[in-house]
């Protein structure tokens, strides 16, 4: 699928793969870290195991995405978009978790 709503799926996918990331690496270190889950939303600690759930699952989401979506006659642009939305979150994500955590940026 080449038309723009594949293209914003294919981002949409990054951005939920790196979403995943931050929550998946702090609940297998067993340290919480802000979810939609806590209170209030996005700031409060959840559990490493609600953590690792939602990591998994915004990986999970991602990744049918990704492979539902990718237009394989133009692969190269399609992993750009992706990669895209990868670093639009990655990015979204310093910003918020570093300003809610406390860090310097």
């Amino acid at each position: 699928m080449t038309d723009v709503l594949g293209y914003i799926l294919i981002f949409v996918a990054g951005a939920l793969i790196a979403n995943g990331v931050p929550h998946l690496v702090s609940g297998v270190r067993g340290d919480p870290f802000p979810s939609p889950f806590a209170k209030p939303s996005g700031v409060g600690n959840s559990s490493p195991m609600v953590n690792v759930l939602w990591g998994f699952g915004n990986g999970l989401a991602g990744a049918v995405l990704a492979i539902r979506w990718l237009p394989h006659d133009v692969a190269p642009i399609a992993d750009a978009v992706c990669a895209a939305g990868f670093l639009a979150m990655a990015l979204f994500c310093a910003a918020h978790f570093g300003k809610v955590r406390g860090a310097n940026g």
